[in-house]
């Protein structure tokens, strides 16, 4: 018989326009995808999973290779594993792992050589359910209750519940549609929750006892700014309940005795004008870590008893950008960040005591661990770079010594040796000095023929530390360069390199992700065609305009849950996020805001050119990025594009802007990216 004809390759959805017209500040604009925003349309439903089908069917051929990638990074990973204990009271409190379980396990135990107590086994508690993560996990000070928020299905609409230590039974208490964050009272059975408004702003604090209706409970704070987002923790002292109200442009902060939860709420300052603070208590002093008058912040303290007399304890350095202060009875910690990279300034009673913790590769992170105990001796801190795993360290600031506690384990014969890693600096078209972080395996000859794959994020001023993830090394074993460019928008070098990339200078961001990708094909570290980029959420924005201004400078581009309707999402107040973001993005309801989105805005800008090989994913129950910004860009793109290259939708049907929320299926996810990306 003769061979079986090859089948047609499928063929993409086709998505019916039905056009809207939209006119402001004299400008008529036509979307036909807008009828994709009915969630509830079954014609919606129909066309992503239509669109599932297509990227299915399109990726059938590596589902191989997504298996190979998948074993490879499941091989990596210490399925059973423990973390670093932390001391707390009288327990030690760790997590654990355990072969075939999506979740950890919380565990503790009371003394040397005790027993184990399992508190909280996140895998009994998400049986059943497709997605499940916590927004909040606090044990009562007296370590007798545990408080968790939980989400079951990626909307971010929380679930308080309370569980019994002692007995393991769950309380009748349970309050539902919360916010994140939440906090204990002094007296083991006050909780202080926060709710959201309809655009799901945190904008309430309210305090519960235990065994009462949630109709008796009492609204602590509110904030009616539409522009603010409030939050509530218990400090490490123990000593108040810290409620804050922050825009992207200024805060205020206001403290309720947590031994006294009935007290009206004070504030330490009022509300001024692009003044933003943070505040710490610790023993007897409130640090504040604020940028009045220092760009780049600068820490003052008052008493508690006067919190309102602030005096200079560190003072604003143009070199350093201050990132946040930690107080403990015997030192303070000031995160701070120098030449791109985060130091750790530890400090005793006065200033002159300071000294940085020393770290020894030229492109790493670290993080400030949990660390419970106001008086505690040394310092919990995580390290890692593109190639160290995540290493646990105890720190003595009096000896200034550290103590190893824990180093991941990366199995599969992982060798840190035979991989290097590089930090440099491409110029942008403006003469600015754009930090790049690198990883790849040696030797590397610069004569393009390496793939590379280029991420950044580039908004909110979040830094993207250059950190491990076992993950990358299925690339870059495979030959390709990981790199990271730290563009404007984030804040690497400092507050000036996040307001370069915001608002009517948004535009920088994407144009230092082009020069820096222009350079790295310069200096051969790669080739235009094996050059693929990728970006989330706002990282998302970035690389779908980077498809379009600059579509032949890259083979490859994936963007992850990307936001990419920005006129229309920032018109509309009724979604999430939106009315808080206009500080980041600008109003589209003032002309010159409205015109400048115009120039980048990816849904806007689609042009009938060819495009790179594409991959968009998402998610149905995304609040952050609603799943109709990629799934109307993508039917544009597909309506527009002259090429023949695919373009895949992937959308989960069950998660929010995160993704999955099992380790397994994370690993899965991931394969899929990278098998796209390697399907050259």
């Amino acid at each position: 018989m003769p061979d079986p004809l090859p089948s047609e390759p499928p063929l993409p959805p086709v998505a019916k326009t039905l056009v809207r017209q939209s006119d402001l500040h004299g400008v008529t604009r036509v979307d036909p995808y807008a009828w994709m925003r009915e969630r509830e349309n079954p014609e919606v439903t129909a066309y992503l999973e239509a669109e599932n089908a297509y990227t299915a069917a399109m990726m059938r051929h590596t589902e191989p290779l997504q298996e190979l990638l998948y074993q490879e990074m499941l091989a990596r990973l210490k399925e059973d594993d423990t973390s670093a204990p932390v001391r707390h009271g009288d327990y030690s409190y760790y997590t654990r792992t355990e072969k075939g379980k999506a979740y950890p396990i919380y565990c503790r135990r009371r003394g040397a050589g005790a027993d184990e107590e399992i508190y909280f086994d996140q895998n009994a508690e998400a049986e059943g359910h497709e997605f499940y993560e916590l927004g909040g996990m606090e044990i009562s000070p007296d370590h007798r209750r545990l408080a968790i928020l939980e989400d079951v299905d990626g909307y971010e609409d929380f679930t308080l519940r309370v569980k019994d230590l002692a007995s393991g039974q769950w309380l009748s208490d349970r309050m539902e549609m919360l916010g994140f964050g939440l906090a204990w009272a002094s007296d083991n059975a006050t909780i202080f929750y926060l709710t959201t408004d309809a655009a799901k702003r945190s904008d309430q604090v309210w305090r519960h006892e235990l065994g009462t209706a949630r109709t008796s409970d009492v609204s602590v704070f509110r904030e009616p700014g539409m522009l603010c987002n409030v939050g509530v923790q218990r400090c490490r002292s123990g000593e108040f309940i810290v409620i804050s109200s922050a825009s992207f442009t200024d805060s205020e902060v206001w403290l309720v005795p947590a031994g006294e939860p009935s007290t009206p709420a004070v504030p330490v300052r009022a509300r001024r004008e692009r003044v933003e603070y943070e505040v710490e208590p610790g023993d007897g002093w409130l640090y504040i870590c604020t940028n009045e008058a220092a760009p780049n912040f600068k820490v003052m303290r008052a008493p508690v008893t006067a919190p309102g007399a602030w005096e200079e304890w560190l003072p604003h350095r143009p070199e350093a950008f201050i990132e946040g202060v930690q107080a403990f009875r015997h030192f303070v910690v000031v995160q701070e960040r120098q030449r791109g990279l985060r130091t750790l300034r530890l400090s005793g009673p006065g200033q002159d005591t300071s000294h940085c913790v020393d770290f020894p590769e030229a492109a790493y992170g670290v993080v400030v661990g949990a660390n419970p105990e106001f008086d505690a001796a040394t310092l919990r801190f995580t390290y890692s770079s593109l190639v160290t795993p995540n290493t646990v360290f105890d720190y003595d600031p009096r000896a200034r010594t550290r103590t190893l506690v824990k180093k991941d384990d990366v199995l599969g014969g992982y060798d840190a040796s035979t991989y290097a890693i590089e930090r440099l600096e491409a110029t942008a078209r403006d003469g600015s000095r754009v930090p790049v972080s690198l990883v790849y395996r040696t030797p590397l000859v610069r004569d393009g023929q390496r793939p590379l794959l280029l991420y950044a994020y580039g908004s909110y001023g979040y830094t993207m530390e250059p950190t491990f993830n076992s993950t990358r090394i299925s690339l870059v074993d495979r030959g390709f360069v990981y790199a990271i460019a730290h563009v404007r928008g984030g804040q690497e070098l400092g507050r000036a390199w996040y307001d370069d990339g915001k608002m009517m200078k948004k535009m920088n961001t994407f144009t230092d992700f082009i020069d820096v990708a222009e350079h790295l094909v310069s200096e051969g570290y790669t080739s235009r065609e094996r050059l693929a980029a990728n970006g989330g959420s706002a990282g998302g924005l970035l690389v779908a305009v980077v498809a379009n201004q600059r579509p032949d400078l890259f083979g490859t581009i994936v963007a992850d849950v990307p936001f990419v309707d920005v006129i229309n999402t920032m018109l509309d107040a009724s979604i999430p996020l939106t009315a808080q973001e206009w500080l980041q993005w600008g109003n589209p309801q003032e002309a010159s805001a409205y015109a400048y989105m115009r120039t980048y805005s990816p849904y806007d800008n689609v042009e009938r050119q060819a495009y790179p090989r594409m991959l968009v994913t998402s998610g149905v129950h995304d609040s952050r990025v609603a799943f109709w910004e990629p799934a109307k860009w993508v039917a544009r793109l597909r309506a527009s594009k002259t090429d023949s290259r695919p373009l895949l939708l992937k959308m989960n049907m069950g998660a929010g802007h995160g993704g999955a929320s099992g380790r397994y299926e994370r690993l899965r996810e991931t394969a899929f990216r990278w098998a796209f990306i390697l399907d050259r």
